[in-house]
């Protein structure tokens, strides 16, 4: 998907149709690497469920109608010869749609309807309006009539396999809204025309847009895109969802991990510092009484079987570098609470008796999941965790000195340098880290960046060690950017997950270590082809290192939000793209 700089339209095969505050989108991917002929609409209360199938029909005959997908971030349309159908956003729970010389089948995604599974299709008697009624969402789907006639309705109140459908026609064309609704609210009554709702979505994308992108022009083509990921991946606040939440996607990643959101609110900060907040908070508000944060939250469950690795010292001192006004002295205060809580996580729970070092408990705590640094041991002394921990404490440190706790700030900066020499005292073996295990024996290497991310302490680094480090970070950079596993290693895989691809995460983090470690032109490098991967394969999870091409989920809002930071900070620098 080369992205022109004028481009404004997408495959909405590869990024779904909807709104900032929506939880559901429009789309022909209704599961996980699973595609469709037709568009849904697929909820993400719950989880990921398509409720409903929009079939074009042609007016004479009833026939499927063979069309075209044609959207931007305003509109969707279906186009065939004979006629269209456009759908817009009139809010984020409704959805206005309109079509001429086609009509539209709406029918439920899933036909067979049990006791505890599927769709149940009614009339209500009130308004005359069609609900289609979901178990697997909880939630119900309003359809009211605006113009023109219901052609055919089929499977009212019926149970089992029956054919539910209605068919939207008219001889003159035909509109009709679709809510997405708890138990009940007032028979719909249309704010305003077609074309109102539409220039109403435009506008509210635009203002998003314009917020998130004010630097980009010359250093990202694709700025609007990456933009349009990240405000159609937002919801509302709803189920254990507290605030308005940028989800790592609208296809099946429909989650906030502990560790995405740090790189979606670094994206936002300049330009929509509120939002940003939120999206730095989020996973705190369901921190436990030890201090960690769960593994995961989305609208219907929270996780702790898994951690995160600590990266939000590192990503709260960048976010107040991006902020366009300082933290109040309240924020001060929270966010200082928050973050000793969760580094005195780590610095009790998982230092064993005896060592100085955090461990990982497997490879899912390090956001790593399957690196070949966790090969040997899944209980994992590492490098990154303790550097990730240097820079939180430091953060701590300055978080304190903000708030007059002067004897505070100097205990962090000294928990941090003692941390720093153990990392190097245990793990430097002179070419690079090792890993360990905190059961004993040994320490190994792997051919993993992971190995590698200590970089991120940046001026902190002793100089030689940040060269050493520079040096073999340059050698995983192919021309699309920074392979996870080294191409030349026996275990690296093309489509392996964190064994070889190329990611948002570990570019963002070592383009940062880098610049602040001295090497500009290094960074500069791997900035410059990680910006050209997503304007040519567009915003994937992750990327095959030596082809370029997306991979996995391909509508990833921390790739996105890893784009626009980069364009940003290249933008800050005055420097071409």
């Amino acid at each position: 998907m080369t992205v022109s700089p004028d481009s404004s339209a997408f495959a909405i095969e590869e990024i779904p149709f909807s709104r900032q505050g929506s939880w559901f989108n429009i789309s022909p991917v209704i599961a996980q690497h699973s595609l469709t002929r037709d568009l849904h609409l697929v909820s993400h209360q719950n989880g990921m469920h398509a409720v409903l199938r929009f079939v074009p029909l042609h007016t004479s005959g009833g026939e499927r109608a063979e069309t075209n997908w044609n959207v931007t971030p305003a509109r969707l349309i279906w186009e065939a010869e004979a006629g269209r159908i456009e759908l817009v956003y009139e809010s984020a729970d409704t959805v206005r749609l309109r079509g001429r010389d086609l009509d539209l089948m709406i029918t439920p995604a899933t036909p067979e309807l049990t006791p505890f599974s599927g769709t149940y299709f009614y009339r209500d008697p009130v308004d005359g309006s069609y609900h289609f009624t979901s178990y697997e969402t909880g939630r119900r789907y309003r359809i009211t009539l605006l113009e023109g006639a219901v052609a055919t309705s089929a499977g009212l109140e019926d149970l089992g396999g029956a054919d539910r459908r209605v068919v939207l026609s008219g001889a003159q064309g035909w509109e009709a809204a679709v809510e997405e609704m708890d138990s009940a609210r007032p028979p719909y009554t249309a704010p305003g025309d077609f074309d109102t709702a539409a220039a109403s979505h435009h506008r509210a994308f635009r203002d998003f847009a314009d917020a998130v992108t004010p630097r980009t022009a010359g250093h990202a083509p694709a700025a609007d895109l990456a933009a349009y990921v990240l405000w159609s991946a937002t919801v509302r606040p709803a189920g254990f969802v507290r605030r308005p939440a940028v989800l790592m996607s609208k296809h099946w990643m429909d989650k906030v991990w502990s560790w995405d959101h740090c790189f979606n609110a670094l994206a936002l900060a300049a330009g929509l510092p509120d939002l940003a907040w939120d999206q730095f908070q989020l996973p705190f508000d369901h921190q436990d009484e030890t201090g960690a944060l769960p593994d995961s939250v989305t609208h219907s469950e929270v996780l702790y079987n898994f951690v995160k690795p600590p990266i939000h010292g590192w990503a709260l001192r960048r976010m107040r570098e991006r902020l366009p006004r300082p933290l109040g002295t309240h924020q001060l205060i929270q966010v200082y609470t928050r973050l000793t809580r969760w580094t005195d996580f780590w610095l009790t729970a998982r230092i064993a008796p005896g060592q100085k070092l955090p461990h990982y408990q497997h490879g899912n705590d390090s956001g790593w999941d399957n690196a070949t640094t966790f090969d040997a041991h899944r209980v994992t002394l590492t490098a990154d965790l303790a550097a990730f921990l240097v820079l939180q404490l430091a953060e701590l440190a300055e978080l304190a000195r903000l708030l007059g706790n002067k004897k505070g700030a100097a205990q962090w900066l000294r928990t941090a340098d003692s941390l720093q020499e153990s990392l190097v005292e245990q793990l430097w073996a002179g070419d690079g880290f090792r890993t360990g295990s905190p059961h004993g024996g040994g320490l190994r290497a792997s051919r993993s960046l992971l190995d590698l991310m200590p970089i991120v302490l940046g001026e902190r680094l002793p100089r030689e060690i940040g060269d050493r480090l520079a040096e073999r970070i340059a050698s995983h950079l192919t021309p699309y950017g920074l392979a996870t596993e080294h191409p030349d290693s026996p275990h690296y895989e093309p489509d392996g997950y964190w064994r070889g691809p190329i990611w948002a995460p570990p570019t963002v983090l070592i383009e940062d270590g880098l610049r602040r470690a001295g090497h500009t032109g290094l960074a500069d490098d791997i900035s410059r082809r990680f910006r050209s991967l997503c304007e040519k394969s567009g915003f994937a999870e992750n990327f095959d290192a030596l082809s370029g091409e997306g991979l996995r989920d391909r509508a990833y809002t921390w790739t996105a939000s890893g784009y626009l930071l980069l364009a940003d900070d290249c933008a800050r620098r005055g420097v071409a793209g």
